[in-house]
């Protein structure tokens, strides 16, 4: 992922579905490449692309509840005007148990991102007893990718899985790193105060805030969706924040477009 420097365009947009129930779920993700090279899982730091962790704040135990019913029908495939289709994924290989994710299904296509224990950003900040822990969390069911959000003695659980999205790259070849691109997720929560979720473009060359971060959908599951683009301003992280009025309770797709023009 290049610097997406003020000037440069990143539009957010969300289309709003019907509502079904589940804990998390990433039912669609689509990504539609314009050209070169989007952006590659970091060693540390920030979770690339997707994630659910713990936000500073108190949060309950949640228990997993019964497999959703999808009441929407999205097609997201081929190609669009100005982009290259490049991946797709609706988790229609089959269901994946608690702690088998990827597995043999999802392997080629995902991976199951930081490894158990890794601090996510709360807890790296100090803000509480959180972190990573996919072998807990990340299950596929009924044609989603569900988080199963809850803390085991006092520790608060997340994951942040990666899709593998082809390219070209060079110099080194790598998975997900694309200079521009077009990204819609179907997604959908329960209200759970002291989780948030973010996904989002990452630089290849880890330098935070200087060659900057694009987050949407961004939020505490328990409150609204925004977007948000960082970028460094005097030395030090800026961001423009971009709120909706919406509860990630329904179903919704979201669309990011990071491309070079004007914003």
């Amino acid at each position: 992922m290049q610097t997406p420097k003020p000037g440069k365009t990143a539009r957010f947009r969300v289309r709003f579905l019907p509502p079904t129930r589940h804990m998390l779920a990433s039912v669609l993700v689509l990504a539609l490449a314009g050209c070169g090279t989007a952006p590659a899982a970091s060693e540390g730091g920030r979770p690339p692309f997707t994630s659910a962790s713990a936000a500073p704040g108190p949060a309950p135990v949640a228990s997993p509840d019964p497999s959703p019913v999808r009441t929407t029908a999205v097609t997201a495939s081929g190609d669009l005007p100005g982009w290259k289709h490049v991946f797709e994924e609706d988790f229609s290989a089959g269901d994946v148990p608690v702690g088998a994710f990827p597995g043999p299904l999802y392997q080629e296509k995902w991976s199951a991102g930081y490894k158990d224990g890794t601090p996510d950003t709360a807890a790296q900040i100090g803000a509480t007893s959180s972190g990573y822990y996919p072998s807990k969390v990340l299950s596929v069911r009924d044609g989603a990718l569900d988080w199963f959000l809850h803390s085991e003695n006092g520790v608060f659980m997340g994951a942040a899985p990666t899709p593998k999205i082809p390219n070209s790259s060079s110099n080194p070849p790598r998975d997900n790193s694309l200079l521009y691109g077009r990204y819609s997720v179907r997604f959908r929560a329960d209200s759970l105060a002291g989780f948030k979720t973010a996904w989002l473009l990452w630089p290849d060359s880890g330098v935070w805030p200087r060659d900057g971060e694009i987050d949407f959908p961004e939020g505490d599951l328990a409150k609204i969706i925004y977007g948000a683009a960082h970028y460094e301003k005097d030395g030090a992280d800026a961001f423009e924040k971009f709120d909706s009025d919406q509860a990630f309770t329904s179903w919704h797709v979201a669309t990011m477009e990071w491309g070079p023009g004007p914003g």
